[in-house]
């Protein structure tokens, strides 16, 4: 073969590959903008749930706390804390208080890029405000009524009269 030969050819696959590639992305677009179906009234909704840990300051839990629930989150529970530094290592820091709480709080998985985002805003924003906060997967819960508390969904389970 000759090297024009060889460099057609090439170039020919070359163009069909970044035919498919094109069409395979067009079709994942596709599917991804396709509006799902609405799950009917009385089924268990596929969004998953997961662990919202949050570790403030004490004094800045009930704020957090209300700014977690806005995101559909309808159960929280608050633990006092106290951070592991020593009084020197507080005072290298320049940090004065070593009261924490963490806040556990199980949120639907859709809402979590909002109520991450939000959080952070609101550490670097307010004064005295500095966080962490981090998600840990749910793998199961036990009972439609659970999840459907869990998940706000009180549509979850058909009530019997």
């Amino acid at each position: 073969m000759t090297e024009k030969k060889l460099t057609g050819e090439i170039k020919g696959k070359a163009a069909a590959v970044k035919e498919r590639v094109s069409a395979a992305k067009k079709e994942i677009n596709k599917r991804v903008t396709q509006k799902a179906k609405p799950a009917a009234p009385n089924t268990v909704t596929t969004n998953r749930l997961k662990l919202l840990v949050t570790v403030v300051a004490r004094k800045k839990a009930e704020f957090y706390a209300d700014l977690i629930q806005s995101f559909d989150v309808n159960m929280q529970m608050i633990a006092l804390a106290e951070g592991t530094a020593n009084a020197k290592m507080l005072g290298l820091l320049g940090l004065t208080d070593s009261e924490k709480a963490v806040i556990f709080g199980v949120i639907q998985e859709s809402k979590i890029p909002d109520a991450m985002h939000t959080l952070e805003e609101k550490f670097n924003t307010i004064k005295d405000g500095k966080g962490v906060a981090c998600t840990v997967p749910l793998t199961s819960v036990i009972g439609t009524l659970i999840y459907g508390f869990l998940s706000n969904n009180r549509l979850t389970v058909k009530e019997s009269k």
